[in-house]
């Protein structure tokens, strides 16, 4: 393996999945390539009816995870990468590993629950959907404890 794609949001659950691509990559000797997605458009809240949406503006803010990412690579001895993307989170994460001929995608699952999932979608079953690359989707704690304490 040579690249490995890791989406980072800043969650708890994409933190567990940034330790565990960070160390694939370094077993692998792969680069680490993080990445971020930033909305394309803002929901601004709303009265009855529609919700207004405004093209999403990129600050500082959208480049945090990112920067966080790096320095958990960078004390892993991991070569890292940074991008920062825009759009539907699935479907650019997807395509950013098509462009760099990635080996691997790595994302994190909050376990929201079937409905949930419905309602919501999710990024990590929206990557397996859109990607043609093998996809890691690494189940947080959180998500099994949760599952743990509803049975």
């Amino acid at each position: 393996m040579d690249k490995i794609v890791i989406a980072t949001d800043g969650s708890a659950a994409s933190a567990e999945a940034l330790d565990f691509g960070l160390e694939l990559a370094a077993d692998e000797e792969a680069t680490a390539l993080l990445v971020h997605v930033a909305p394309l458009m803002d929901v601004l809240p709303g009265g009855l009816g529609t919700t207004p949406a405004v093209p999403h503006e990129l600050t500082e803010a959208d480049r945090i995870p990112l920067e966080e990412a790096e320095e958990i690579a960078k004390g892993a001895g991991v070569r890292a990468t940074t991008h920062l993307l825009v759009g539907d989170a699935a479907r650019e994460i997807a395509a950013y590993a098509d462009s760099q001929d990635a080996d691997m995608i790595v994302v994190g699952s909050r376990g929201h629950g079937a409905i949930a999932s419905a309602l919501l979608g999710s990024v990590s079953r929206g990557v397996l959907r859109e990607s043609k690359r093998p996809v890691l989707v690494v189940r947080g704690r959180a998500a099994t404890e949760k599952e743990a304490g509803s049975r």
